[in-house]
């Protein structure tokens, strides 16, 4: 509640912000004529229209969870990320537009010491507001605020942009409003892409942060009985909604209760530290007699196989004959299921008692 609060409150005051800042560059744009100060202008009101766009994905995203959405409205808030870039697209693209018809038809802009005084508190209004909402957007986690930031960050950056650009004109007399229109416009659009780009990244399913995944690992490892953390898997529900899977492995002597309170600590541990809820799986560790020579012949034949990252579930049956364990490839490995073939075959010639069933993991979580 306290995330959806600030959310809103930081883009109010970014609408507040921008449309005052669209009254007075609009209104020095028209007056000196200066294309480049109103397509300034232009942009802070798609600045103000994304803010309203995070207030209502925000609200929306804030929803409980339902019987048709189990996990809740988190990824809302992504499609409001999406919806935004679109919007600093479209604006950059009609600014390209526009700004090309000024080179083709120039206008000389007739700039005044008080639109060069209000261009210049825009650059300083901007970038400090565009830092606020970013940081903001950082400290919560939320993407579209992040988006928002970044967009007046830029704004800034242009601003300043225009604001050399009547400075030259004053001075030299050289008209480069069209030339630095068509500049601010790329860089609207490649700020737009870039947004896009980091969004839908997130809503294909991206690799988590590494720096989360081994604090996981760290905390999980504090608990003497755990060997080992692996396949940790974290699904995004949203930006504070995380739900993962991860298996530990433990002695193969441990009883089922002993099992039981083990991994409800964890799990109780892991939602506590990092509000994450955890399904844990167990490997059983089996690499006494027989077995342990059979790991270490394994772990040799691996070795000479570059897309192999790590094996790991290694378990031995001796009454069903079964030796199982998962092996994590490379992304970039060719023919899997031939590397498969070729590692039973070479671990079958040393150990031909023993059926082996290996399962093709792939790299989730480093």
């Amino acid at each position: 509640m306290d995330r959806e609060k600030k959310i809103i409150k930081t883009s109010i005051l970014g609408i507040i912000v921008n449309i005052i800042l669209v009254a007075f560059k609009a209104t020095v744009g028209l007056i000196v004529n200066s294309i480049a100060i109103i397509l300034d202008a232009v942009n802070n009101l798609s600045d103000a229209l994304s803010s309203i766009i995070t207030i209502i994905g925000t609200k929306l995203s804030g929803k409980a969870p339902d019987r048709e959405h189990p996990y809740g409205h988190g990824r809302i808030e992504y499609f409001a990320s999406v919806i935004i870039a679109v919007l600093v697209l479209i604006a950059g693209l009609v600014s390209f537009k526009e700004s090309f018809l000024k080179i083709i038809s120039p206008e000389s802009a007739d700039y005044s010491t008080i639109s060069l005084i209000i261009v210049a508190v825009a650059v300083v209004v901007k970038f400090v507001i565009g830092r606020y909402v970013k940081n903001v957007g950082k400290s919560i986690n939320s993407q579209s605020l992040i988006a928002s930031g970044t967009d007046a960050f830029m704004d800034a950056v242009l601003s300043f942009s225009t604001l050399i650009a009547a400075i030259i004109s004053i001075m030299w007399n050289l008209d480069l409003e069209g030339y630095l229109g068509v500049i601010i416009s790329l860089i609207i659009i490649k700020s737009g892409i870039d947004i896009l780009r980091e969004t839908l990244n997130i809503m294909i399913g991206q690799r988590v942060d590494t720096e989360l995944t081994n604090k996981i690992k760290v905390k999980m490892l504090e608990h003497e009985e755990v060997q080992g953390v692996y396949d940790l898997a974290l699904h995004n529900y949203g930006p504070s909604n995380l739900i993962g899977s991860a298996h530990i492995q433990v002695r193969d002597d441990m009883l089922a209760n002993e099992i039981h309170m083990l991994t409800r600590e964890i799990a109780y541990t892991i939602y506590k530290e990092f509000g994450i809820v955890l399904t844990i799986g167990i490997y059983a560790a089996n690499n006494k007699g027989e077995f342990a020579d059979v790991k270490k012949e394994l772990e040799k034949i691996l070795s000479q196989y570059k897309d192999i990252i790590q094996m790991h579930g290694f378990y031995g049956d001796k009454n069903k004959k079964i030796v199982s364990f998962d092996l994590i490839l490379d992304f970039k490995a060719e023919e899997p299921k031939k590397l498969q073939e070729e590692i039973i075959k070479a671990i079958k010639e040393k150990f031909p008692q023993y059926e082996y069933n290996i399962v093709l993991d792939i790299d989730i979580s480093d």
